[in-house]
């Protein structure tokens, strides 16, 4: 289920809240300037390749109006599930928009907003864009099972600017 729990940054432990209903997250997180939708389900086929899976999609990746995708998947078996984590676990902040669509499974965004963090489950068909300049993290959990659309306009673009901030170690992750 996807989700959206609200934390002050000083306080790990307990969010403040946490919104279940699709209308609650997307509002609140565009009170951020963060944009979450749900798109509508397409049939795929099992094994669909990365071309396949770009083109059932296609057309909502034009309406975006990004101009690169890539599709990211990490499952359980992945040889370098553990590096990869770890890569994303790391507070960070990129130069244009961070935006992801999940085609299957799940995984963990936090957002460093001011003086809170807003961690967001995105599950199937969740579309997540994160403003460009935002600090968050990603948790794919210990166990992944994900395959997404990654949609940018340039690689420049994509190449993340961490903060140093260890804040990400304090809070939650996926499997928490």
């Amino acid at each position: 289920m996807s989700y959206v729990a609200v934390y002050s940054a000083d306080s790990p432990d307990t969010p403040n809240k946490v919104l279940t209903h699709f209308d609650d997250i997307a509002a609140t997180l565009a009170e951020q300037g963060v944009r979450f939708e749900r798109w509508q389900p397409v049939p795929i086929e099992q094994g669909a390749s990365d071309a396949e899976l770009i083109a059932t999609y296609q057309a909502q990746i034009d309406a975006l109006g990004y101009r690169s995708v890539e599709v990211l998947r990490v499952t359980a078996d992945h040889a370098q599930k553990d590096e990869l984590r770890a890569q994303c676990l790391d507070e960070r902040r990129y130069s244009e928009d961070d935006v992801r669509f999940f085609i299957a499974g799940q995984g963990l965004f936090a957002l460093h907003i001011d003086n809170y963090v807003y961690a967001v489950r995105c599950e199937k068909n969740d579309l997540l864009v994160i403003p460009a300049g935002t600090a968050h993290w990603f948790d794919m959990g210990e166990n992944p099972h994900l395959v997404a659309l990654r949609l940018f306009n340039t690689l420049k673009g994509w190449v993340p600017e961490f903060t140093g901030d260890d804040i990400a170690r304090r809070f939650p992750g996926l499997d928490d």
